[in-house]
C-alpha cells in the first residue's frame, strides 16, 4: 500500500516530480526549448519597457501561459504514444487538439505583446 505524504514533505515531493517533469519536457520536446528560450529573451524585455505594472505581468503571463499549454499538450502526447503507436483518428484528433491549443496560446502571446508595446 502506498502512504500518503502530508504537510511539508508532500509540497517537497509535488515541487521534485515538478522539476523532473520540467526536465523531461526540456530534454525531449525541441518545441519546449524553443519557447523557453523566447521566455528567457522577452521576460528581461518586459521589465525594461516603459509599462505599467499591470501590462507587465501580462506580458510574462502570455508567455508563462504558452509553457503551460505546451506542457499539456505534451503530456497529451506522450500519453497518446504510450496507448498506441498505431495510426489512430481519434488520437490523432487529441494531439491536432493539443496543438491548436499552443497554437491559440502563441497567438495570445503575439496579441498581448504587439497590444501593449505598440
Amino acid at each position: 500500500m502506498i502512504t500518503k505524504r502530508t504537510g511539508i514533505l508532500r509540497v517537497v515531493y509535488a515541487t521534485y516530480f515538478s522539476m523532473k517533469g520540467l526536465r523531461a519536457a526540456f530534454l525531449s520536446e525541441a518545441a519546449f526549448r524553443q519557447e523557453v528560450l523566447v521566455l528567457v529573451i522577452l521576460i528581461p524585455i518586459a521589465f525594461c519597457v516603459d509599462v505599467t505594472s499591470i501590462e507587465r505581468i501580462l506580458l510574462v503571463m502570455s508567455l508563462l501561459i504558452v509553457l503551460i499549454t505546451e506542457l499539456l499538450n505534451t503530456a497529451i502526447e506522450k500519453l497518446c504514444d504510450h496507448v498506441s503507436t498505431d495510426i489512430h483518428l481519434l488520437i490523432g484528433r487529441a494531439k491536432d487538439i493539443g496543438s491548436a491549443a499552443v497554437f491559440i496560446s502563441l497567438m495570445l502571446a503575439v496579441f498581448t505583446w504587439l497590444s501593449i508595446l505598440f
